[in-house]
């Protein structure tokens, strides 16, 4: 259950990290709040799943998950450059994310 806890601590951490984008440096009530809320949640959920997982492994799948879902996002979203080099980067963010989960 822990794993799962973290999964969508992950994936609030994409939220806030997309949602900056819309805030427009926070002068944008709705994104406002919804980004600030996607914090506290992704924040709040690492926590819970702290209670039984290593932080060391928790924390790196957490801010894992958030790297390689915002520079997915930034690519599909923002149209930022799906270079064959930026892609296998995000390949080696997701093979140390399935080493952590296997090993943790």
């Amino acid at each position: 259950m822990a794993w799962a806890i973290l999964f969508v601590a992950g994936l609030l951490e994409i939220g806030w990290a997309i949602g900056l984008k819309y805030t427009e440096g926070f002068s944008r009530l709705v994104p406002s709040a919804l980004t600030l809320a996607a914090m506290a949640g992704s924040v709040i959920l690492l926590g819970v799943a702290l209670k039984t997982l290593p932080i060391g492994t928790a924390y790196a799948v957490w801010t894992g998950i958030g790297a390689v879902g915002t520079a997915a996002l930034g690519i599909i979203l923002f149209g930022e450059p799906a270079t064959a080099m930026r892609l296998a980067s995000i390949g080696l963010i997701v093979a140390g994310i399935a080493g952590l989960k296997l090993v943790g």
